[in-house]
């Protein structure tokens, strides 16, 4: 007998058979390297190992769920420029999409990646062995028991090893399960996926102005991304989203502990409420909490991408205010950075929709050209006595500075080799 699980799984299956998610060529690998979070190398080096794994020891990878590839190819590619060791592993239960990820992968001549067709509800009987760290983005809601899933995937971790996590929120997602609900009627998943794309065509062709997903700004690829962004976004038969609250717990059930939210400040609703009494009551709260008002208030975030590790094994990171360590630039260079900053010595920043100010010190401005991941936090100090820094003032300085922009993601320290 059919269950009302075998016809979501089936209708899946069909999903991403049809339109791989997301719409990529093959041809475009050699114009840019799509670049995002999670499973950028350097913040696996520091949110997951805390900066404190030699780069020379080989790291094994599994993409759990890789779809056609964004995260696995940009890993991979990561590895390869660095010429560190290591392999990824990409699974994924769809032959289409892993056929556009492996075009990917050609192209750019990676040799280090391997791809197996299989779903991660067989987890165990693959035997695909201890992994160091796991990618699981935008799967784990699609699932039909999400905690067994991850509980899964938690055991395939080597010993020190973490995750990187993505899962839908609701408040960012305002009006799309609305259309969801509307599209289960004129689009049954009995019907072909054309057909239910058709349906879906004409709803976004007509839909009312008052709609709340007209209001919504909080979508990139899935509205531009071709007919597999359109179909993720309003068919997909089992889409379930997670306040930072619900996704917490889903993760202390599965013996979990996030290293990282991504970005950390934007889970800091003092950042946006410059009101004192407002601050001074925040501040009394734990950080779960103040995460939980963060999502509230801002109401857009579509997402929740965390770094996570077993609990009780979350790294001690390097002191930041050691002479020895060695800062490095997340993405963009600390010249471009420092070009950012306005007069007042704010750098605007933008947590999705929302654009804050963040404060600074003045001499950041000048700190941030001197990152370049050779120079040591003793050779910035230096740089700064030569223009009437005191060293008390350095330390002062860096570490605001530093503090702020790792909660921004941007200044990381390096692994050591």
């Amino acid at each position: 007998m059919t269950t009302p699980d075998d016809l979501l799984d089936s209708s899946l299956t069909a999903q991403y058979e049809s339109y791989p998610y997301p719409e990529r060529s093959a041809k475009d690998e050699s114009k840019r390297l799509l670049i995002g979070s999670p499973s950028h190398l350097k913040e696996i080096d520091y949110w997951v190992f805390g900066a404190r794994r030699p780069t020379s020891m080989p790291l094994r990878a599994l993409v759990a769920g890789c779809g056609t590839g964004d995260g696995a190819i940009m890993l991979a590619t990561h590895l390869a420029r660095a010429q560190r060791p290591g392999e990824v592993i990409c699974l994924d239960r769809s032959k289409a999409a892993l056929a556009i990820a492996q075009a990917r992968a050609d192209v750019r001549l990676l040799s280090n990646i391997r791809f197996i067709e299989g779903s991660l509800l067989d987890l165990p009987a693959l035997d695909l062995g201890l992994f160091d760290y796991i990618d699981c983005c935008g799967v784990l809601h699609h699932l039909p028991d999400p905690d067994a899933s991850l509980a899964a995937l938690e055991a395939m971790l080597a010993p020190g090893g973490g995750m990187g996590l993505m899962v839908y929120a609701p408040y960012g997602r305002t009006g799309v399960y609305m259309v969801q609900d509307a599209l289960g009627s004129l689009a049954p998943v009995t019907d072909a996926p054309e057909t239910r794309l058709d349906m879906a065509r004409r709803i976004m062709r007509t839909l009312p102005a008052t709609a709340w997903l007209r209001q919504n700004g909080n979508f990139g690829d899935h509205l531009s991304g071709g007919d597999a962004g359109l179909y993720d976004l309003l068919l997909n038969p089992r889409d379930r989203s997670y306040t930072i609250t619900a996704f917490m717990a889903l993760l202390n059930r599965a013996g979990l502990e996030p290293t990282c939210l991504m970005e950390p400040a934007r889970y800091n609703p003092a950042l946006f409420l410059p009101d004192p009494k407002l601050r001074a009551k925040l501040a009394e709260l734990p950080p779960l909490e103040q995460a939980a008002i963060a999502e509230e208030l801002t109401g857009n975030m579509a997402t929740h991408v965390a770094y996570v590790v077993r609990k009780g094994a979350a790294p001690t990171r390097p002191d930041p205010l050691d002479y020895d360590s060695i800062p490095i630039m997340r993405e963009i260079p600390g010249v471009e950075l420092a070009k950012q900053m306005r007069a007042d010595n704010t750098l605007p920043f933008a947590f999705g929709t929302l654009l804050v100010p963040i404060a600074l010190p003045p001499q950041t401005r000048g700190l941030l050209p001197l990152i370049d991941g050779e120079h040591t936090v003793g050779d910035l100090a230096r740089a700064l006595e030569t223009r009437g820094v005191s060293a008390e003032k350095f330390r002062q300085v860096w570490r605001e500075s530093f503090d702020t922009l790792e909660s921004l993601n941007r200044v990381l320290l390096r692994s050591p080799a």
